[in-house]
């Protein structure tokens, strides 16, 4: 897998120009229009994580890959990438429109944790297919975000986050099945919350981070300074599922990852997942997805 984009690395491939305020305090935000390929070029985007977030509104029918998935616009969807979480694109070449801003981390350092939103978590939905009617709405956001943009109003920055917190919003009300309310904090939902913490930074591995090394609910427990017992009860009350079922999910769901979208042989991933022997690594996908990584990788 590709080592992940920085924001110079973006502008210079997609733009080929950089923006002044790029690495300034207040963090990094930008919106642009999303234009149709000319006729006959083509352009790909690689599998790789990149290290700014992204949201965009995507008029043309294309392919998202994300680990073992891939998901459709089906003529025209909202989409949110971020951080943690590599893609690629495929047909880019049927793009007929549409819009996407981007923001890095510092954007919003004093505004809460954006990448805690149902839309960003790496298990949940990332791409939401749209009807006429709501994209003329999400349009109209991204019209305010060009207005704003260019103005001179002293706090327009703080207008521009709350126009991306109206897309958040508005994505996560077109699911409505899922529950996406505040519950009440407590201790285990803190132990519970630094434990997925610790879990998720682990993960995507890349060129620069080559080896899970927290694998077990008795790493985490000693890391986080509390008895495995207490953190594995704190997760099984918040969760419901267990600390060892979790962090199967995420070896598992990497593994594939690896498989489908680096070069590095089943040997070299399973020594990135943490596993001492590629035999034993063969065992723990096969008991899951009862094929064997070498017959899930040629698929």
């Amino acid at each position: 897998m590709k080592k992940t984009e920085s924001l110079e690395e973006f502008y210079k491939r997609r733009y080929n120009w950089m923006p002044d305020n790029l690495r300034n305090e207040i963090g990094h935000f930008n919106v642009f229009n999303l234009e149709a390929l000319p006729k006959g070029k083509t352009r790909k985007l690689p599998y790789r994580r990149r290290d700014y977030f992204k949201i965009l509104l995507v008029l043309g029918d294309v392919h998202f890959h994300y680990a073992d998935k891939t998901v459709s616009t089906n003529q025209q969807s909202l989409v949110f990438s971020n951080p943690q979480i590599p893609y690629k694109c495929e047909h880019l070449d049927r793009i007929t429109g549409g819009f996407y801003c981007i923001f890095n981390h510092q954007f919003f350092k004093d505004f809460g944790k954006i990448e805690q939103y149902a839309v960003f978590k790496p298990n949940n939905d990332h791409v939401f297919k749209l009807s006429d009617e709501q994209v003329k709405i999400v349009s109209v956001i991204y019209k305010k975000m060009f207005e704003e943009f260019t103005s001179n109003y002293v706090h327009k920055y703080d207008v521009l986050r709350n126009h991306v917190f109206e897309l958040l919003h508005f994505a996560m009300k077109t699911q409505p099945t899922i529950a996406y309310e505040k519950q009440k904090s407590n201790a285990a939902q803190r132990i519970s919350h630094l434990f997925l913490e610790l879990l998720e930074r682990q993960f995507p591995i890349d060129e620069n981070h080559t080896k899970v090394k927290l694998r077990s609910a008795s790493d985490f427990a000693q890391q986080l300074n509390v008895h495995v017992n207490h953190l594995n009860r704190a997760v099984k009350a918040t969760t419901q599922k267990t600390t060892s079922q979790i962090i199967t999910e995420c070896i598992l769901q990497e593994s594939k990852i690896l498989l489908k979208h680096s070069n590095w042989n089943v040997s070299e991933i399973a020594f990135a997942l943490g596993f001492t022997e590629p035999t034993h690594f063969n065992n723990f996908f096969k008991k899951h997805l009862q094929l064997s990584p070498s017959k899930f990788r040629n698929l």
